[in-house]
């Protein structure tokens, strides 16, 4: 497991870490995983400016995330922003989350940057997890960019996630915000493991 992750991403799981099971009532490959906040810059679809992620579910545990860099995600003229770039791979990887059935916090984001992506790219990031220790998920994400000829990744990215149950998001967050995100995917929640 180690070895797949890059030598310049120092996050490794430890020796005892295991290759968790994908949920029985997980997503099915090449379900569209819902967005989990409206207001998500992420994955919501009425944050001003956010990047709009689509999430797939594949095969095992991973996902394929996609989204088109637009004019307000410039960080220098003509090129996506490192950190919201940082934002999409947090973001696919935490949609991870989804194929285990049970919520998980970022606890720690690694990323590298290997080439720049142009405005009006469409960002692909392949994201899946690697290991589990205890209420800690390692994961891992390649980006790449439609009509890229390099073969290497563009960006590459380790996580490390880590389980709460739902009162976590009601203690900390705006309960308002938390209740109406609950409302909007109902369906969704249910599904989530109460007790990880």
């Amino acid at each position: 497991m180690a070895s797949e992750i890059r030598d310049s991403l120092g996050m490794v799981p430890p020796p005892d870490a295991v290759v968790p099971s994908r949920a029985p009532n997980a997503p099915a490959e090449g379900t569209w995983l819902p967005m989990h906040f409206k207001f998500c810059m992420a994955c919501g679809d009425q944050a001003p400016g956010g990047l709009r992620i689509r999430i797939r579910a594949l095969d095992g545990l991973a996902v394929r995330a996609q989204f088109t860099v637009l004019d307000v995600h410039q960080g220098a003229p003509g090129l996506i922003h490192g950190g919201l770039l940082s934002t999409a791979m947090d973001e696919a990887m935490g949609s991870l989350a989804y194929l285990l059935m049970t919520p998980a916090v970022t606890g720690r984001l690694e990323v590298d940057f290997r080439r720049p992506i142009p405005v009006g790219s469409v960002v692909v990031i392949d994201a899946r997890i690697i290991a589990q220790h205890g209420r800690k998920v390692y994961a891992t994400a390649d980006v790449s960019f439609a009509g890229d000829s390099l073969e290497m990744p563009v960006g590459r990215g380790a996580g490390l996630f880590v389980q709460v149950p739902l009162e976590h998001f009601t203690t900390h967050g705006s309960p308002e915000h938390v209740f109406g995100a609950q409302q909007d995917r109902a369906e969704a929640f249910e599904r989530w493991a109460v007790n990880p």
